[in-house]
């Protein structure tokens, strides 16, 4: 099983460039892909989704083209877009009876694969419940149950937990570790911790281009020995920032605890601290070439 896209890049309507000369090649397990919100993120799940096709470049899914056999990945295909809509008058199994129709599943094998899901997704109590009065979370977990319904081989889920609280969303991270077994999963987001609990690998985007796809643990060596504990006035953080790449702030009764990612100690009063994977993507961030997509 493997997903290949190799120097893929997407221009849009005057002359914008979503994604320039983009590879990743993949295998069975969960992919982080992090950046920043407009970093190109949703246009490689879409064009790997078949809903768009590159201006350039290939995508293969077990070394045929999708764009000239998409159905070959299409039957395999489970896609949760950020964007996931509702019939709101509809219930949980109506809905996904209709969309396991649409998916092209026989009606008894698509009941028993509903009564499936709805069971794996703590969804079994409200499961004739009208989709309108469900929460986010809930909704959230519809979109997966959809996504789910064919048994996928690759899963796409875009931004998944925009919007939920933390314990919808630490419910949600939890279910998407449960869900990889052997397959592929993608996992689209510009929040580190959905990434750090849950991806096997991570691929850093920013400005339409691939920084790097590596384990997590390999991030984190990268950026060993340049985080930084800097014990400041909290009148001196401004011109700080101005200066430093400031990760975080720890308000204190002495002061203000500056967590800094740099090459050097800022300070000769600053301690050298633990890497995170989210000091990790801010420094191949800042390292990424001043270029335009």
């Amino acid at each position: 099983m493997q997903l290949q896209l190799e120097h893929v890049s997407k221009q849009y309507r005057g002359g914008v460039w979503a994604l320039r000369d983009f590879s990743l090649h993949l295998g069975p397990g969960i992919v982080g892909l992090l950046g920043p919100n407009g970093a190109g993120k949703s246009t490689v799940m879409r064009m790997i989704a078949t809903i768009t096709q590159p201006t350039s470049g290939a995508i293969a899914w077990n070394g045929a083209d999708i764009a000239r056999q998409p159905d070959a990945l299409r039957r395999v295909l489970g896609y949760l877009p950020q964007d996931f809509g509702v019939y709101p008058n509809l219930n949980a199994v109506e809905f996904l009876s209709y969309l396991a129709a649409v998916k092209g599943l026989e009606r008894k094998q698509a009941r028993r694969r509903i009564d499936e899901l709805l069971q794996l997704l703590n969804l079994s109590e409200v499961a004739y419940r009208p989709i309108g009065g469900f929460s986010g979370g809930m909704r959230q977990r519809v979109g997966i149950a959809q996504a789910l319904l064919n048994d996928p081989h690759l899963l796409i889920v875009d931004e998944p937990t925009v919007g939920l609280d933390p314990e919808e969303r630490a419910r949600f991270r939890n279910l998407i570790a449960d869900l990889a077994g052997e397959r592929i999963v993608m996992l689209s987001t510009h929040i580190v911790s959905d990434v750090e609990a849950t991806a096997t690998s991570i691929a850093l985007i920013a400005g339409g281009r691939l920084l790097r796809h590596a384990l997590p643990e390999e991030l984190l060596q990268a950026v060993a020995g340049k985080v930084w504990g800097w014990l400041l006035p909290s009148d001196a953080l401004t011109a700080v920032r101005q200066t430093h790449r400031v990760v975080n702030i720890v308000r204190r009764p002495d002061g203000a605890l500056a967590r800094i990612v740099s090459d050097s100690p800022p300070h000769p009063d600053a301690a050298a601290l633990p890497p995170s994977l989210e000091d990790a993507y801010l420094y191949c961030v800042a390292q990424r070439p001043e270029t335009t997509v």
